[in-house]
């Protein structure tokens, strides 16, 4: 099948798949837009909201419908790494037999992660990264394709320790969510105290979303376009040779490399979800803010001025 083809299919896929996830989610189409791009390119995603934003049934409905296998993990100040990679136990022939954790999944929901300590966030490090864990020095591989969608409560500051740069960077996109509009809420109301069950039908496979992601890494990008992406996460730290003052006064550290890899493949999935052959400019300025916004770090000044991450990246485009 030719790409041209394979680009239609995707195109008419996700406009079904939207409208599948729409039968139990309503509204958040941005939202769900961001987490469905960083599935078609391989990346993970952070979710920030208050509670109560249906996080978790949006993932698990996500799941659902692209027929993965969903695990759920609490994060809790107590939980340690081997509640989440697995551990080895000595079984009856007094053998160690590895038991695997709920990390072996394809979609990990690692709910409220800054609930728990440094050590068992790097747990999930080396899984996102590597997409393998390491257990008593011997290394398993993952089930492709995977994902971490992780959820971050942004009011409740105590008991929380606050996720190192190091990881937030290997987060694809930092998603807020926002509180529903009034009619939203009223369809929610609506649909959730009644005894009707929906039932949501599976449009992908493992197989299907890993040639999404080998289809999107082909689709051809201009070279002015890949010079403007790095051109704007260049933009983006401070002391650098033609940085805006603007920055050089609110931002302490800005986006890495990673930002610009990223930046160009969610160009490239954006585009084609929108039936485009080839990203342009806008593709990059579209979904710029998930992508930069955790990675620029503020400083006080920016903090006492009530400057925030999406007006310094809006300043920069």
């Amino acid at each position: 099948m030719s790409d041209v083809v394979a680009v239609e299919n995707l195109v008419k896929k996700h406009q079904a798949l939207k409208k599948e996830i729409a039968k139990v989610i309503v509204g958040q189409d941005k939202v769900i837009e961001q987490i469905l791009l960083s599935i078609y390119t391989g990346g993970h995603s952070l979710l920030i909201g208050v509670p109560g934003l249906a996080k978790t049934l949006m993932v698990n409905t996500i799941a659902q419908t692209l027929g993965l296998d969903f695990k759920r993990i609490q994060f809790t100040p107590d939980l340690m790494p081997s509640d989440i990679l697995g551990s080895e136990v000595l079984d009856q022939n007094r053998n160690f037999k590895f038991i695997m954790g709920p990390v072996f999944g394809n979609i990990i929901l690692a709910d409220e992660i800054n609930r728990t300590p440094p050590k068992t966030q790097a747990a999930l490090l080396e899984a996102m990264q590597e997409r393998a864990v390491t257990i008593a020095g011997k290394q398993y591989k993952l089930n492709r394709p995977y994902f971490v969608l992780a959820t971050q409560n942004p009011i409740e500051q105590e008991g929380t320790y606050p996720l190192p740069e190091a990881q937030l960077d290997r987060f694809m996109f930092a998603i807020e969510l926002k509180y529903p509009s009034i009619e939203e809420e009223i369809q929610v109301v609506k649909s959730t105290t009644s005894d009707e069950e929906v039932q949501l039908s599976t449009l992908f496979d493992a197989d299907e979303i890993i040639a999404v992601q080998h289809l999107i890494r082909r689709i051809p990008i201009p070279d002015n376009v890949v010079d403007y992406a790095v051109r704007l996460v260049n933009r983006t730290r401070p002391g650098q040779e033609g940085s805006l003052d603007f920055v050089n006064n609110y931002v302490d550290w800005g986006a890495g490399p990673r930002a610009s890899q990223n930046l160009v493949l969610a160009a490239k999935a954006h585009a084609v979800i929108h039936g485009k052959f080839s990203p342009d400019i806008e593709d990059i300025k579209a979904v710029s803010t998930g992508i930069l916004r955790h990675r620029i770090l503020k400083n006080y000044k920016a903090e006492a001025e009530g400057i925030s991450e999406e007006k310094i990246i809006s300043e920069l485009l």
